[in-house]
């Protein structure tokens, strides 16, 4: 059986789970409003595995949120989750965490584009669209939004905790808000558990996670 530890650190949500062969055994989570992946992560991984009944020698994997995201959250999963690689050896897996958004759209969500969005603070938005089959419609970029900001993929629907702040600007447009989709720990199990079997690991040592908003320039989207 593959167990796979799976971190979710991308937002202000502290979201943890196990999942054996691709199915969630246990999750634990923080939707609150604040940031509390310092003070939470390491119970809420004890957590999951005394409700399974799992040892952390009992793991297969550790999959992580890669980004990108809050720099300071991605910076504690990624850590924590090359801690338990590195002492456990066992692999690391990296899930993109607007994928793993949108992999849980899609589960709602049938035949219409999928707007994933993590908030970049202000109008900023971390953003990857994808359609009903989840391949990518563009490149994920951190952009200042607008009123007119993606019509080119009407309609979709939009989603994540950058979602909210968009439903005033776009009430007119044709798009429609999810905000019961959130970043959490389950919409990495589908994607972890494919890549453990391709055996697509990353390097422990050497992984970084995804910041983007550190590297490329915000843009204004027109």
């Amino acid at each position: 059986m593959i167990y796979i530890l799976h971190l979710e650190t991308s937002t202000k949500v502290c979201s943890v789970a196990l999942s054996c062969d691709g199915r969630q055994l246990a999750i634990k989570e923080d939707l609150s409003n604040e940031y509390s992946h310092a003070e939470n992560l390491t119970s809420y991984i004890q957590d999951v595995l005394n409700q399974s009944k799992i040892s952390l020698k009992e793991l297969s994997a550790v999959s992580v949120a890669s980004g990108p995201g809050s720099y300071t959250g991605l910076r504690i999963g990624v850590s924590t989750a090359k801690g338990l690689c590195y002492a456990l050896e066992i692999p690391l897996i990296a899930v993109d965490s607007l994928i793993s958004l949108a992999t849980q759209a899609k589960e709602k969500h049938q035949d219409i584009n999928l707007c994933a969005l993590i908030d970049a603070r202000r109008m900023e938005e971390f953003n990857g669209f994808y359609n009903s089959n989840l391949e990518s419609l563009k490149p994920i970029s951190a952009d200042i939004i607008i009123k007119d900001s993606y019509k080119e993929f009407e309609p979709f629907v939009y989603f994540g905790d950058g979602a909210n702040k968009l439903e005033e600007i776009w009430k007119d447009r044709n798009c429609t808000i999810d905000s019961s989709i959130y970043s959490s720990a389950t919409g990495q199990i589908p994607l972890a558990y494919e890549k453990f079997n391709k055996k697509q690991f990353e390097d422990v040592a050497y992984f970084e996670p995804f910041y983007l908003k550190d590297f490329i320039g915000l843009k204004k989207n027109n």
